[in-house]
């Protein structure tokens, strides 16, 4: 396993020197801040996170307003008293991507964040206290619990809220295959596992978050040199 400061180092100067590579990094949401996000925030991202998964993101984003207005901006409570015959007709709403099976999400994980926030004062506020030493745990909790939110859509939702985690982007997956830290499927415990001990003990190394650790790795390998993105910012 690479310590720390060579995969600093290495992505230091992949993107010119180590000053262009503090300007790419930045920190998540204190867990006061996360505190502080209301419930409706997370259904709305949620939402955001299963459209975008096989479209083009820009155009999920160009109807983003659409989204809003057909669902009273994502408002809990409203959503939990909708019923079933009105879904069916929002889910035709040309203002919106019309795929019904996505529609159904909302209501779903909707249920998910009341009955978290009737168990933690709000689902920000489990968020918030969630351990980041075992973000994959949160992980699984959002595919077992939610609808539709394995794989990336639980952990780009996190990034995009600001709660502490690392990605796996093509550029980390690229790094920790490359490094035979994981085998197999992506997505495994095993690999997730591995991924996570990984990710611990960069974080002991360097006091750093798992975002900022996370967004390293992926510079420091595949296509994102200087001037160039990676997939994960």
């Amino acid at each position: 396993m690479e310590k720390f400061q060579e995969i600093y180092q290495r992505a230091a100067q992949r993107k010119g020197s180590e000053a262009m590579l503090e300007q790419l990094l930045y920190a998540p949401l204190s867990n006061k801040q996360l505190k502080c996000l209301p419930d409706d925030a997370w259904l709305e991202e949620f939402t955001r996170k299963v459209f975008q998964s096989g479209f083009y993101w820009s155009v999920i984003n160009s109807k983003w307003t659409g989204f809003r207005e057909v669902f009273w901006d994502f408002n809990i409570e409203k959503l939990l008293m909708m019923p079933p015959d009105m879904l069916e007709q929002k889910a035709t709403d040309e203002r919106i991507i019309r795929n019904f099976k996505k529609v159904q999400t909302i209501p779903e994980n909707a249920y998910m964040i009341h009955d978290v926030a009737q168990q933690h004062g709000s689902f920000s506020q489990f968020v918030a206290d969630w351990p980041s030493d075992d973000i994959i745990g949160l992980w699984a909790y959002f595919k077992k619990h939610g609808a539709r939110l394995g794989g990336n859509t639980g952990p780009y939702t996190l990034r995009a809220l600001g709660k502490d985690t690392f990605l796996l982007s093509r550029d980390v997956e690229a790094y920790l295959r490359g490094h035979k830290i994981i085998d197999g499927g992506l997505q495994t415990k095993k690999s997730l596992n591995s991924a996570q001990h990984f990710f611990n003990e960069l974080q002991q190394q360097s006091g750093l978050s798992l975002q900022v650790l996370s967004l390293l790795v992926a510079y420091s390998v595949g296509d994102n040199r200087v001037g160039i993105q990676t997939t994960e910012a």
